[in-house]
């Protein structure tokens, strides 16, 4: 029987060097914890996916947990569903949503604002998906729902459906709402791209004048009256956690998308109110439900999402913060409740979001991996650059469940 496994994972956490304050968040931020676990463990960079690729979130968690996502990713929209609670059935198509601002400009749609001023759950989208589920008609059946935050799921069931089709999110503002396009020559992504653009009409005709929208304008709030469909995908069958690795696996997490890869991959996924995927997230009680599942699983990893919307937001200040929050409530308490001749502790990220650039990018990130018995280097702090210098190098996220499953005592000898 080996060690017990504990991922944290710092969403989008690397950065990029800022020029104009001479460092990156991390090395700004005051992490003391971060830097302890670095000091007594093993440190380097990791390429979540492998060098030059731009992970997304979902892709490199898919790596970070031991499979290629090039052979095994289904789309966003599938994941985004399943982290939602919406039953995904063989044969249905899924899409990743999100509630934006939009205005009607010469017969377009334009959009303003992507996330809808970040409209949230307690701000009303759960009535807003009511009322888009009552009132639009399609000639299919359809489920849209809230996620976290500006974010929502649409699946669409019926015969005649494909996942080969466009986005309707332009991704920037000022540019009008896409039209989705057939990406194949099967009638079927033809059909329904017709019935994506059809829903994205009918939701806004319903959300225009919506209540909340109304009240939204009134306290000078971007009224969310439109939504952007992105990411099709169909679900596909995956070889699950404990069948792939011999160990049992949850996921702590507040964004749907990572909430359902822990589904997708049969994993459990524990629900708290608490846990919202956003700054606002209780961290500590986040640390607390980690170190229970600890107690009942052989794995675990968790995952903050919070730095990463600050990375995208530019707000490097804020990315500072949410660094340091996570030091404090997260890592200090795991530092001072688990025993590191039981349980193999990691800390890294699924990519970079660099402030400069509001998005992800290829660069590596930094991983430090503690346990009883681990190898020791020199670095002392836990950041981008001092990580470089560490022992274990610089190795790709798909190879990170095989380091430490090593480390617990888990990993089959190869050869006599």
């Amino acid at each position: 029987m080996g060690k017990r496994i504990l991922v944290l994972v710092g969403d989008g956490m690397a950065d990029r060097f800022e020029p104009d304050r001479g460092e990156t968040p991390l090395q700004a931020a005051d992490v003391p914890n971060m830097d302890e676990l670095a000091r007594r463990g093993s440190t380097g960079l990791m390429d979540p996916i492998r060098p030059g690729v731009r992970p997304g979130s979902d892709t490199a968690h898919l790596a970070l947990l031991g499979y290629d996502p090039f052979k095994v990713y289904p789309g966003r929209g599938p994941l985004e569903a399943l982290g939602a609670g919406v039953e995904v059935r063989p044969g249905d198509v899924a899409f990743r949503c999100n509630f934006a601002t939009v205005r009607r400009e010469d017969g377009d749609l334009i959009v303003e604002d992507r996330r809808a001023g970040r409209i949230s759950e307690k701000e009303g989208t759960p009535e807003l998906a009511r009322a888009v589920n009552e009132e639009v008609d399609l000639p299919v059946e359809f489920e849209f729902r809230e996620a976290v935050g500006h974010r929502a799921v649409l699946v669409l069931r019926g015969d005649g459906l494909s996942a080969d089709v466009t986005d309707a999110d332009p991704k920037r503002p000022g540019r009008p709402v896409k039209e989705v396009k057939p990406t194949s020559d099967d009638p079927a992504a033809e059909r329904t791209a017709e019935i994506v653009n059809e829903f994205i009409r009918r939701a806004h005709e319903v959300l225009e004048n919506h209540p909340i929208n109304e009240e939204r304008r009134k306290r000078g709030l971007p009224p969310a009256n439109a939504i952007l469909p992105r990411g099709a995908g169909r679900l596909r069958r995956v070889e699950g956690f404990e069948e792939r690795h011999g160990m049992s696996g949850a996921v702590v997490a507040g964004a749907s998308l990572i909430k359902g890869i822990g589904r997708m991959l049969d994993m459990t996924v524990p629900e708290d109110e608490g846990i919202t995927g956003r700054k606002d997230t209780d961290l500590r009680r986040k640390a607390e439900l980690a170190l229970r599942c600890l107690e009942e699983h052989e794995f675990v990893l968790v995952n903050f999402n919070a730095v990463d919307e600050m990375g995208h937001d530019g707000d490097f200040r804020g990315k500072v913060e949410m660094l340091e929050r996570m030091d404090r409530e997260l890592v200090g308490r795991i530092l001072d409740e688990v025993d590191p001749s039981e349980v193999v502790v990691c800390l890294t990220a699924d990519h970079s979001t660099p402030v400069t650039v509001g998005d992800h990018t290829a660069d590596p990130v930094p991983v430090a991996i503690w346990t009883d018995d681990a190898r020791r280097d020199d670095v002392e702090r836990f950041d981008e650059v001092s990580v470089a210098r560490g022992c274990l190098g610089r190795f790709p996220g798909l190879r990170l469940m095989d380091v430490l499953k090593d480390l617990a005592d888990r990993l089959e000898k190869f050869g006599a």
